[in-house]
């Protein structure tokens, strides 16, 4: 039988190793550190700054002044606009080109057209400075500008105005379309709201106009606009807010609401009208 006896390792572990000094090898190290020091010189006053280090701190306070430097004078002045020079009287005159339009009329309307041709011509030539001339061969109106017309948009108010007369308005209430501005003229069939026919579409334009046309003078009289009745068209003049009050009493008459009904949606409608107008 062999025993084995292991003898303790003699190698320590290096993080519990640690280094003992002996009072006397203190001494001396302090002493070598205090002859050093006194033997330190110091550098900040023995040697002289350079030119370098001049010139480097110099450009530094000079950065400094640029920065801090608050001179109007030295800010950079705003850029002007652009400087166009005037037109010359050549590209005016190109620009005022003549214009001219042809507004055609129904055969029905030709001779009312005749009758009332002095009441037509008229606003146009001296309220538009337009010239005016009714082609009887084309059945037309021919409306074209002149070297007094002033305003860009006489000629679109100009055939406004005779469109409106061809549709079947009244002179007096198609001449508002020359002296306002936010008057429209708004135009659809009685098959976009909904499709008739036979009976069903004609009791649909009877509940329009009512008896002896009463329903339509009250959706005008209602909405503050003119109404045409052209078959199974409907033509409407007004600004824009009162031509969708009365295309929505139209449409609603057309979907066979009650005319009782249509009235008192109107009623309402009026009212507040009249109190947004106080």
């Amino acid at each position: 039988m062999v025993v084995v006896h292991a003898e303790p390792s003699t190698s320590a572990d290096p993080r519990k190793k640690r280094s003992k000094k002996s009072p006397q090898n203190a001494n001396a190290s302090a002493q070598q550190d205090s002859e050093m020091r006194d033997a330190t010189i110091d550098v900040t006053e023995v040697v002289p700054p350079t030119d370098s280090q001049e010139g480097t701190s110099g450009n530094v306070e000079d950065d400094d002044a640029i920065m801090i430097d608050t001179d109007p004078s030295s800010l950079p002045t705003p850029s002007a606009g652009p400087a166009f020079p005037p037109l010359p009287a050549s590209a005016e005159k190109s620009t005022l080109k003549s214009e001219s339009r042809r507004i055609a009329i129904p055969p029905h309307r030709m001779t009312p057209l005749k009758k009332d041709w002095v009441n037509i011509f008229s606003p146009l030539t001296e309220m538009l400075m337009l010239q005016v001339r009714m082609n009887v061969q084309k059945r037309c109106v021919e409306i074209r500008t002149s070297k007094h017309t002033q305003d860009i948009g006489a000629i679109q108010k100009g055939a406004d105005f005779v469109k409106a007369y061809a549709l079947g308005f009244d002179v007096n209430d198609a001449i508002a379309l020359l002296r306002l501005d936010d008057l429209y003229l708004d135009s659809f069939e009685i098959k976009d709201v909904k499709t008739l026919h036979g009976d069903h579409l004609a009791r649909a334009i009877g509940r329009i106009a009512g008896k002896d046309g009463k329903t339509k003078f009250t959706i005008e009289n209602a909405s503050r606009t003119r109404i045409v009745l052209a078959d199974t068209k409907i033509h409407i003049l007004g600004s824009f807010q009162n031509i969708k009050i009365a295309r929505d009493a139209i449409v609603s008459l057309i979907l066979g609401s009650p005319p009782g009904k249509v009235y008192a949606g109107l009623r309402t409608v009026s009212s507040r009208m009249r109190q947004r107008a106080i």
